[in-house]
């Protein structure tokens, strides 16, 4: 790697291994541990730290932490990683953690995300690909994302929660329970609000969406306990893969799902 690349004023810390075409700005610390892919972009006052992979392509602006040890009192100093993907946006002063020894050991971030300003990304959370968080955006630990999942600004998602792909979480919302594939959600605490057919109608065809629709109205007919029910539909044996996907999630959802009061007992 050409050294007029790397600003002067920045440090790269002996054992550090940059890609081929990578741009490193003023006032950086990238730590000994670290591994930048090809093609990277680093703003400046950005500090990379950690046992942190980045993958290709991926840029990254003025003052975020990425790398940086997990905000977790159970945290003693153990070399656990960040795992960054390909073609990912990070925006200035978000903070993606490492993560933990009782949580995995892992965070992981996949491709083509955008965390705009100010994200956290907590220890031990999966982020899948093609995802935005909007500012400000928080994932508490061990928190699980699926692909496309649009999180508004001041959102927030509890630990050990899980959002299943193509969710939108409201602006200004707390998520505390677990969201079901394609769901929309908002408010403090958030409940499901509809689905998400913009989403739906870029990744379905039009008579997958109404069977979709059809299969989470039976779910939360409230006719039975909600598992039941699930339980119910997969037995039946008629259903497309991405309505199994859907039924698998709700049987795994540890933390209930955000239909409201009456909802929350099923």
């Amino acid at each position: 790697m050409a050294e007029d690349r790397i600003a002067p004023t920045s440090i790269v810390e002996s054992g550090a291994k940059i890609g081929k075409n990578v741009k490193i700005g003023h006032f950086c610390v990238i730590g000994k541990n670290v591994v930048i892919g090809d093609g990277c972009e680093i703003g400046d006052r950005v500090t990379i730290t950690g046992s942190t992979t980045l993958g290709k392509n991926n840029k990254i602006f003025t003052g975020a932490c990425v790398g940086v040890p997990p905000q977790d009192l159970k945290y003693a100093g153990e070399d656990t990683q960040l795992i960054v993907g390909d073609n990912n946006i990070i925006r200035e002063y978000t903070t993606l953690n490492t993560g933990t020894i009782g949580g995995g050991g892992i965070t992981r971030i996949g491709d083509e995300n955008l965390f705009m300003a100010y994200v956290h990304i907590a220890h031990d959370c999966s982020v899948g690909n093609g995802c935005i968080f909007a500012n400000v955006a928080t994932l508490g630990g061990h928190v699980q994302v699926g692909n496309y999942v649009n999180f508004g600004g001041l959102s927030a998602a509890h630990q050990f929660v899980k959002v299943g792909d193509g969710c939108m979480i409201g602006g200004l919302s707390a998520l505390v329970q677990d969201l079901p594939p394609y769901s929309i959600a908002h408010g403090n605490h958030a409940r499901i609000a509809g689905l998400n057919k913009h989403r739906m109608r870029k990744l379905f065809s039009r008579e997958e969406i109404d069977s979709i629709t059809a299969l989470y109205r039976r779910i939360y007919s409230r006719e039975a306990p909600m598992k039941e029910l699930v339980q119910r539909e997969l037995d039946s044996g008629t259903l497309s893969q991405t309505q199994i996907s859907i039924c698998n999630f709700i049987l795994s959802a540890t933390r209930g799902i955000p239909l409201g009061h009456k909802g929350n007992e099923q």
